[in-house]
Order: structure tokens, then C-alpha cells, then sequence
């Protein structure tokens, strides 16, 4: 392969400048194989020419169902010199999704690994099986296509609000530009950046591009949710891991509990989610010296668009900035008339730039409607509506405030849940929060679900702090302390288990109804402290609302201290429901009048 005498304009220029220039390093690696540049450069061509005797050429979509490893990249490359564009579909995902997306994908092939093809074959695609180890390069293989920087690269498919996934189509000239952006930390020839996302994320992107570019090699390790529940440390280590992707809200969960897992990589960005400050904090306390970013950009906008380069962090910040524009695109804050708003006040977030994408496949009205004229740029281009509400700092960084669209009615009030997840964080006992609406149109709760940042923390005492700072409308109906957030397949905030989490605590609950004697009273009030539940019914089970063996047993040493009695071991267990509790113990003990 033959490297460009120009800069790069599209994704296969960008990986032959970096086979000219390193084609002995290491270019890729799993388990079981490592090839070096010019050994990957091969494989690619290999894989082209095949595509090509299969009939695929530019503006061609091309499926790919693999698992990851090198021959993932081999193929996601291969793809892209044969002119064609890469859509992947992660093995992992349902069936029903991976059927809409080869649908919704239009694809000339679908390419599997082998022995998946029969179990594939009720698809409205051809199926090939392709074995990227055995392909040679032809000698004699019709050249592929010139791919103009203006071709598709890839189709990424998004969640869509009508239920159906939105194919998010990026052309080269997009994703070389975020390949080579300086404004982010660069990685080079000494790098070894971690491959821990799955091929439909744009994390992969990130991972295998700005890799790419470089020189740096691509290290493939376990999903990054297998990560964090291993010794993610020892990993790294193992594979002398330099640079790393992590979504927000694994940093936030590591940084509890394995702070110092990170310390020996150089570069470590994150992005998805909120990114707390005490995250960024315990990861300097565990070790990590190194470049710390914090990355923000819908996949419109190709990975990334904004970045906050994150040092020592003030006191008062709670939650890290998205942070300012990226060298190859332009923000804009805006109100509803796509006018500037003044610096601090909050507006949408719209993006333009190089690196905003053709738009949405075969969906014309979407695509129309979110990729709008950016009249501020005077060269016809187009600028993303993002749906993000933004505000600029004292500083000039970009705040994350939430969704323009997230919005839920409550009792008659338009509610933000970001802006009380704001105010929860501020609580000295919060560690981490979510809040989100439940219900039907007309009869919606928000719901908070609470990581705590000690064992002091009480819903009761949440509510408190809320009412001194929000409307009632704001207020909660009901705070879930979590032990960690649940994580989707991409490693961001899985909102359908938190749903899932207060739907099957609301089916355990029963009817409310109030404590009727001391006893019950007494036991509702340490029920509630020690599950940090709220409003517990005389019907309500102990278990039923979270509760334990090591809570029984605190349980039970605290009635018997605080009521002079004693009780037989077993005496929760056999009793789990509070009316049925205080029986036993009226039983057994006189009790006074209490407050």
C-alpha cells in the first residue's frame, strides 16, 4: 500500500501514511495474534480485493456481525478500502435489534465469522463468511475504487424516538479530521491504547482511529463492563495499556472503589455520562499523573466536538465542564430563535465544523430537521442541533445541564430532572445520582436513584435538603439508594434497569398504611433508617425492601437496646413485616410511650 504524498483526506490515506512510516510496529493485537503495520496493511488489501469480486464498491454499505479482535479491524479496514462504508452490529445485541439495523441498513453484504452464516440466513442480505487469515492479495484484483473524502466511512446507529434504531451516516473527510484534531491528546508509536468498546459505539472510533494516526498500537481486551468487575488494574498493567477511553460512569464507579487502577496509564479520556470532580480527584489521589480529558460530542457530530483538559479542580466543582471547542469544529449556545444567548445563560448546544455528519440514512426528515443551516459560518455548511442545554462558566467551559427534550410534567410543573440531580450533588452524603420521570403522561413521579457517599445518608434527610432549595414539584416521590449505577453495553447509565429497579420495588411495596402503636412506629422509623426507604407500611416486608441477613441482624441488636428486651436470633426472618415484628415484641416486653 502505497502512502499518500498529501495530508490525508480520507481513512485509508491516513492508515498508509502510518504503513509508510512505522510498517514494523505493532499495529493491532488480541489473544491470539499481533501483526505489525505492514502485516496489517496486507490483511486490509487482502480483504479489499475480496469485497471487490463480491460485487461491493463506494457508497456500498457493508455489514459487520463480528466479535472483537484483530479481525474485527481487519475487516472494518478492509471495508474502507474496498470504497465501501462499515456498519457494524454488535453480536450481542438482540435479535429484533440486529434485524432492524440490516434492514434500516440497506447492506450489499453482511459479513460473519465462520459457522454464523446459516443462523443468518433468514436475513434480506447476502451472508458471507469471511475468513480474513486465508485471503491473499491478487496481484492481477481490480485497483478499488478512489474513495473521495466526501464518501461514507461508516453508518452508527443510535437509538431513535419512533423505537427504531437512526443510522448516523460520517464520511471520511469527518473522521480524519477528528482523527488527526490536535486539540486532543495525541497518541503515537510508544502508545498502547486499550480496544475495550464494542464495534457499534463510537468509542471504537476513538480507539482505532486516533490510534491509527499515530502509530500507536491497538491493544483488544475484555468489554469494559467485564473490566471493572475484574482487577482492572492488573489488566492494565498486563497489557502495558498507555491510553484509554473509559465512559463517565465507570470512571465514577472505579474511582470508589479501585482508585489507583489507572495510575499507570499517560492518557485517559472519558466522556458519555456526567463526570464527577471527586472522580477526577480520587484518580489523582490513586496515582494517575497523567493527561486527564474529559470528551463531549453526539456521534452527528463524529465522537467528539468539545473537551476539557481537567488539572487541579476548585473546591466548589462538583461535576467536570465538557470544556471548550475542539480544533476542528464551532459551538454555538442558542435559544429557540437560534440567537446567541449571553455567556452564562443556558441555550441548546449546536455544533458545526468539519466534523458534523451527512445525516441520517434514508431519513430525510430527521436529517432536515436536526442538521440545519449554520448561518454564523457564511460557506453553506451545516451546524447539528445536539438537544444538549448548555451554559458557559466563568471560564468559558462549556456546563452540561441536560436535555433539552428531557423535560417531564410533574402535577401540572415542567420539571428538568438534571436540574435536581444539580442539587442533589451538592447534598455532602451524595455520591453519585440519577433522577428520572416514571409514569404515564398526567400521572408522572421523578424518581432519584442515590449512590451514598456515607452510611449517614437518609432519604428523609434528602427530601429535607431539596425542599430548602426546589418547588415541590422538583421534590422526588421516592429516592433509591443503589450500591453502583447499572451500566449498558456501552458502559453508560443503563436507564431502562434503574426503571426496571424502582418498577419492581414499587410491585413488592403494599398498600400504605401508617403505624398504629409505639411499636410500630418505633419499627417504621428504624426500618426506614436502615433499608434508607421512605414511607414503610405496616405491611411492608423487610426483605421485600432491600433488606438483608447483616441488616437483620444490625436490626434486631438495635431493638433490643433500644426497647430493653430480648429476641431469638431468627426473629426478623421469621417476622419480616412490621406489624407482624412489633406483635413478637409487644409480646415479650412492655413497652413504654415513646416520641
Amino acid at each position: 500500500m502505497a502512502a499518500p504524498a498529501h495530508q490525508p483526506a480520507t481513512l485509508p490515506e491516513l492508515f498508509a501514511r502510518t504503513v509508510s512510516l512505522h510498517p514494523e510496529l505493532p499495529a493491532v493485537g488480541d489473544q491470539e495474534i499481533r501483526l505489525t503495520y505492514a502485516e496489517l496493511a496486507d490483511r486490509v488489501e487482502a480483504v479489499a480485493d475480496e469485497l471487490i469480486r463480491l460485487g461491493v464498491t463506494a457508497e456500498d454499505r457493508v455489514g459487520i456481525y463480528l466479535s472483537r479482535g484483530v479481525g474485527a479491524v481487519v475487516t472494518v479496514l478492509g471495508v474502507l478500502r474496498a470504497g465501501a462504508a462499515y456498519v457494524p452490529i454488535d453480536v450481542s445485541y438482540p435479535r429484533l435489534r440486529r434485524d432492524q439495523m440490516v434492514k434500516a441498513g440497506r447492506l450489499r453484504l453482511l459479513l460473519t465469522e465462520a459457522g454464523k452464516a446459516r443462523r443468518l440466513a433468514d436475513l434480506p442480505v447476502r451472508v458471507v463468511e469471511l475468513d480474513w487469515r486465508t485471503l491473499e492479495p491478487r496481484s492481477s484484483a481490480e485497483q478499488p475504487p478512489h474513495v473521495d473524502p466526501s464518501s461514507a466511512a461508516c453508518v452508527l446507529f443510535t437509538s431513535g424516538s419512533t423505537g427504531q434504531p437512526k443510522g448516523v451516516v460520517l464520511e471520511h473527510r469527518q473522521m480524519v479530521s477528528f482523527a488527526v484534531d490536535p486539540a486532543i491528546p495525541a497518541v503515537g508509536p510508544d502508545d498502547r491504547m486499550a480496544q475495550s468498546s464494542n464495534l457499534s459505539f463510537d468509542t471504537f472510533t476513538f480507539e482505532l482511529f486516533r490510534s491509527l494516526a499515530g502509530g500507536a498500537q491497538v491493544v483488544v481486551m475484555p468489554p469494559i463492563a467485564d473490566l471493572i468487575g475484574a482487577d482492572l488494574q492488573r489488566q492494565l498493567r498486563r497489557h502495558r495499556i498507555t491510553a484509554m477511553l473509559a465512559p463517565a460512569i465507570a470512571l465514577n464507579h472505579l474511582a470508589r472503589h479501585d482508585r489507583e487502577a489507572f495510575a499507570s496509564l499517560r492518557v485517559l479520556c472519558s466522556g458519555g455520562d456526567v463526570l464527577l470532580a471527586d472522580t477526577c480527584r480520587e484518580l489523582r489521589d490513586g496515582g494517575f499523573t497523567g493527561e486527564l480529558w474529559n470528551l463531549y460530542g453526539p456521534t452527528e457530530a463524529t465522537v467528539a466536538c468539545s473537551g476539557q483538559d481537567i488539572g487541579e479542580l476548585p473546591t466548589q466543582c462538583i461535576r467536570v465542564p465538557i470544556g471548550q471547542t475542539l480544533a476542528s469544529a464551532r459551538l454555538y449556545v442558542l435559544d429557540d430563535k437560534l440567537a446567541a444567548v449571553p455567556a452564562g445563560e443556558p441555550g441548546e448546544l449546536y455544533v458545526g465544523g468539519a466534523g458534523v455528519g451527512r445525516g441520517y440514512l434514508d431519513q430525510p426528515g430527521q436529517t432536515a430537521q436536526r442538521f440545519v443551516a449554520d448561518p454564523f459560518a457564511g460557506d453553506g455548511s451545516r451546524m447539528y442541533a445536539t438537544g444538549d442545554r448548555v451554559r458557559t462558566d466563568a471560564d468559558g467551559a462549556l456546563e452540561y445541564l441536560g436535555r433539552v427534550d428531557s423535560q417531564v410534567k410533574v402535577s401540572g410543573h415542567r420539571v428538568e430532572p438534571a436540574e435536581v440531580e444539580r442539587n442533589l450533588y451538592q447534598h455532602p452524603q451524595v455520591r453519585e445520582v440519577a433522577v428520572t420521570g416514571l409514569g404515564e403522561a398526567g400521572d408522572m413521579r421523578l424518581v432519584a436513584f442515590v449512590i451514598p457517599a456515607s452510611d449517614e445518608l437518609s432519604p428523609a434527610g434528602l427530601r429535607a435538603f431539596l425542599s430548602e432549595r426546589l418547588p415541590a414539584p422538583y421534590l422526588p416521590a421516592e429516592f433509591v439508594v443503589v450500591d453502583a449505577m447499572p451500566l449498558d453495553a456501552h458502559g453508560k447509565r443503563d436507564w431502562a434497569e434503574l426503571r426496571e429497579i424502582a418498577t419492581d420495588r414499587s410491585r413488592r411495596r403494599r398498600a400504605y398504611e401508617p403505624p398504629r402503636t409505639d411499636t410500630e412506629r418505633y419499627l417504621v422509623q428504624l426500618w426506614e433508617e436502615l433499608l434508607r426507604v421512605e414511607a414503610i407500611s405496616v405491611h411492608d416486608d423487610f426483605f421485600g425492601l432491600g433488606g438483608h441477613s447483616l441488616l437483620a441482624a444490625r436490626g434486631r441488636m438495635r431493638i433490643q437496646r433500644d426497647l430493653q428486651t430480648k429476641l431469638p436470633p431468627q426473629v426478623v426472618f421469621e417476622n419480616s413485616v412490621v406489624e407482624d415484628l412489633a406483635k413478637v415484641i409487644d409480646g415479650t416486653s412492655t413497652v413504654t410511650s415513646r416520641d
